[in-house]
């Protein structure tokens, strides 16, 4: 129900709302210029109230522009608090704009107290709440059976709120009372919400009732679904979404086919699910309903499968589909299939661009060149970057390596540890630099080192050299989502190199556009994406937007340099998430003419990896002293977790260090920082 105080518990004391409603940067209790009018000084913050237990917004230049969430999304709609019809539509206004999906009904009685109620007249008429009176059950036998049948478990019945009813009492539009009873032959189910029940009776003339209020905004299966998945389904009925969830499949659904479909709901579960795909009847009110929605959803992405039914009354529905004896695996090839007629064209193409082991190219002349591979955690970008000849291509060979191998073996990874693919999850690399000659060469050579006489058909490698940088990365995003579903699953995905995506490494727009995307798709498909970088960073950053970008968005950045022994390369990190690049090991690595690849020598001693430490550390302190001369401590902290991408508790122990070494010193009169002997 819709009313102050379910709104304020639904929106964490309304602190979302305003972070809905303020388009700037902002954090709690820190100053920010005020957007309800042209604020010169940021004299503006969002504090907890906690007398009242809500967040309220605090102007210290204008006191007018003070007051609780309600009272600011007043202000931005030209609407009054104090004034009965117009908390009304402010209330109105954030359950709709932020699809909290709260029952629209009995607005008015939930005015709080201390507001009058004025022009009542004005508020619409509201529709009447069903009285209604159910008596729980447990299940029998015979009704789980039923569930069953659809794959449908008590637990799932459970997940969802499904009930058993022996009774339902309630009253007709002429407020006529009336009940029906459970049988044998006529079981009756309920839907249980917090302020609703919708009825469900299988085998009855009337199947469908409800009491209470369901609202405009009925979804079924919102509540169960994770925060991020593959693919959503949008099914006609509620036995349909628990089918779907009881064979593994992420589903939700309206009040029925033809109900509205809410489009801010639909805009949100954008953000979670890479497809959103209408799964309705396939007789003549789904397919018509489902045309209806493809069309009005189109600017979302919403499509339509039709299942392969004939239509019929026991054959027209996901449920039936599973009851003919259909399994999850051939639901899934019915959605690749789905996905292959769907990106044909683009499948087609990148078709002639698959390296084929069975028909290699014509020998050519040998040429260097970076190899790629996926490292670090599921959901997120490993970034390697390295000058020419540092020994770039055979780590991230060697990487590939540990990324296919299905059995107990031990292979040479060159000191990093990789997990193997004993799932058989897809292994993807795409080359954006070289031949097919070249490619073919450099995948062989990993195999050796694998100890692999074949090519695994879960490792695809891609010469993307002949597209264009637009068409790669729409050859990219496509054959992931095609073979996530093939391989159910992705081990690994390895773009090489990455600045080949972009027109200009330089481009802010671009770099943040591509980085986004890699990095949504990295959550979407759980898994890692490896980005190579081709040049040299300087210190403990990257060069560039592209490298900026990719220094805020990766989990880890590994840079491979030669050491001053020229035979010898060095692996560091410039950035690890969590904890500190500085404490990770240099690990060493060389060529090996026996053995013909390069091999593991170890780490760098303790001393070596300290003097490193106190050399960056003295780095980073002249860039952050050169712009100020004295620093408060918690100034000091901030500018070393904004200029070296770390937390808060690594950028102190980093400050510890610096005034062990003298690198930096406390002024005792002031107890500021400041560099001895740094010019300014």
């Amino acid at each position: 129900m819709l009313n102050k105080d379910e709104l304020l518990r639904r929106t964490n004391s309304g602190l979302d709302v305003f972070k809905h409603y303020i388009p700037v940067q902002w954090k709690t209790g820190r100053n920010f210029l005020n957007p309800l009018y042209e604020d010169r000084k940021a004299s503006c913050n969002v504090y907890f109230d906690r007398r009242n237990s809500v967040y309220k917004i605090k102007d210290f230049g204008n006191d007018e522009y003070s007051g609780d969430c309600f009272f600011f999304v007043g202000k931005l709609k030209g609407l009054h608090c104090n004034d009965g019809a117009d908390f009304v539509e402010i209330l109105k206004t954030i359950n709709r704009e932020m699809s909290l999906g709260l029952d629209s009904s009995d607005y008015a009685t939930h005015i709080p107290q201390s507001v009058p109620q004025k022009n009542n007249s004005t508020i619409p008429e509201l529709p009447k709440i069903k009285p209604y009176n159910i008596t729980q059950q447990k299940f029998t036998q015979k009704e789980l059976d039923f569930w069953l049948r659809s794959g449908i478990t008590p637990e799932i019945l459970k997940l969802y709120r499904a009930v058993s009813l022996k009774e339902f009492r309630s009253e007709n539009k002429d407020n006529k009372p009336f009940y029906y009873t459970s049988s044998e032959n006529e079981p009756i189910f309920g839907y249980m919400g917090k302020r609703y029940v919708k009825i469900y009776r299988p085998f009855s003339e009337i199947r469908f009732l409800y009491g209470g209020n369901i609202g405009e905004s009925y979804c079924f299966g919102l509540e169960q679904l994770p925060a991020k998945g593959d693919t959503l389904f949008i099914t006609g009925g509620e036995k349909d979404v628990m089918t779907l969830a009881a064979h593994g499949f992420h589903a939700i659904c309206f009040n029925s086919e033809t109900s509205t479909i809410p489009t801010g709901i639909i805009y949100k579960l954008t953000f979670r699910f890479k497809h959103i795909v209408l799964l309705y009847d396939v007789d003549k009110t789904g397919l018509e309903a489902a045309i209806k929605h493809e069309k009005a959803l189109t600017e979302y992405g919403v499509k339509r499968l039709v299942l392969p039914l004939s239509g019929e009354k026991r054959e027209k529905d996901i449920t039936d589909y599973f009851t003919k004896g259909n399994s999850r695996k051939e639901f899934r090839q019915l959605f690749i299939d789905f996905l292959d007629n769907l990106y044909n064209e683009t499948m087609t193409m990148l078709k002639s661009c698959e390296i084929d082991f069975n028909n290699p190219p014509a020998k050519a002349e040998e040429v260097i060149s970076a190899g790629d591979v996926p490292l670090g955690t599921q959901g997120n970008i490993l970034c390697i970057t390295g000058g020419e000849g540092t020994g770039k291509s055979n780590y991230v060979a060697a990487l590939i390596a540990g990324s296919i191998i299905k059995d107990n073996r031990t292979i040479d990874t060159l000191g990093v540890n990789v997990r193997d693919n004993s799932d058989g999850k897809a292994v993807l690399l795409y080359d954006t630099e070289q031949s097919e000659v070249q490619l073919f060469k450099n995948v062989s050579n990993l195999l050796k080192r694998a100890k692999l006489n074949e090519k695994p058909e879960e490792l695809r490698a891609f010469s993307l050299t002949g597209m264009s940088r637009k068409e790669r990365l729409q050859a990219i995003v496509q054959s992931m989502d095609k073979y996530h579903y093939e391989y159910e699953g992705i081990r690994l995905v390895v773009i090489d190199g990455i600045a080949d995506l972009v027109l200009s490494a330089n481009d802010e727009a671009e770099s943040i556009r591509i980085v986004d995307e890699l990095y949504r798709l990295a959550g979407i498909y759980r898994t890692c994406i490896v980005c190579v970088l081709h040049y040299v960073p300087n210190g403990l950053k990257l060069r560039g937007h592209l490298g900026s970008e990719l220094q805020r968005k990766a989990a880890a950045i590994v840079s491979i340099e030669l050491d001053s022994e020229p035979s010898v390369s060095v692996v560091k990190a410039l950035k690890v998430r969590d904890g500190s690049p500085l404490d990770v090991p240099l690990m060493q690595f060389s060529w090996d003419k026996e053995l013909g690849m390069h091999i593991y020598i170890g780490e760098k001693p303790r001393e070596e990896k300290e003097k490193r430490k106190e050399k960056e550390l003295a780095t980073v302190a002249r860039e952050i002293f050169g712009v100020q001369k004295h620093l408060t401590y918690i100034d000091l902290c901030d500018r070393i977790q904004q200029t070296m991408d770390v937390k808060e508790r690594t950028a102190k122990s980093y400050i510890k260090y610096m005034r062990e070494k003298e690198i930096i010193i406390k002024d005792p009169s002031n107890q500021n920082y400041f560099m001895i002997g740094h010019i300014f």
